[in-house]
């Protein structure tokens, strides 16, 4: 799923990058309001799990530098106005994911994270469903924000899981 979220992540962002500011800063009533207000809630979004999962017993090395970034103070936060950093910042995340993605092991699953949400209710869930969520949550905004390209006239192609699954035909 890690390769997933960066190869979708990669093509969103080149879309994006074709756009002028303006048509990406534009309000298109989406629950994050424009383009570039969803593709910063899903950084803050990432940041704030990854500060989370941090946390797991297990200590993961990847994310240590996650730590260190500071904590979005609302959902809606635009921690990059402008494109370019945005981007680089997306980037950043998707690597230390994919890295992350790595070092998990099947005994780190199973774990209760214990955390507290944004609105400081307490929590306890099997760090495996988290995972799950985390990458759905992906999906789920990256979706709308296909949709967002599309009011914009703008196609960013396949963007099935499928077509990063190999194909087992000589197997």
């Amino acid at each position: 799923m890690a390769d997933y979220n960066k190869w979708m992540n990669a093509k969103l962002y080149e879309a994006a990058g074709n756009l002028p500011g303006t048509a990406l800063a534009e309000n298109r009533k989406a629950f994050f309001g424009s383009i570039l207000g969803t593709l910063n809630h899903l950084v803050v979004a990432d940041t704030i799990w990854l500060k989370r999962f941090a946390n797991h017993p297990a200590k993961h090395t990847a994310l240590e530098p996650v730590i260190f970034t500071p904590s979005p103070k609302s959902l809606d936060q635009i921690m990059f106005a402008d494109f370019s950093s945005l981007s680089q910042h997306r980037k950043w995340l998707d690597n230390i994911i994919t890295e992350w993605s790595h070092e998990l092991a099947e005994s780190d699953l199973d774990h209760v994270l214990h955390y507290a949400n944004t609105k400081g209710i307490a929590a306890n869930k099997r760090f495996f469903s988290l995972l799950m969520h985390f990458f759905n949550h992906q999906t789920h905004h990256r979706g709308q924000i296909t949709a967002l390209f599309s009011q914009a006239g703008v196609d960013v192609g396949a963007t099935d899981l499928l077509n990063l699954i190999p194909d087992e035909s000589g197997a």
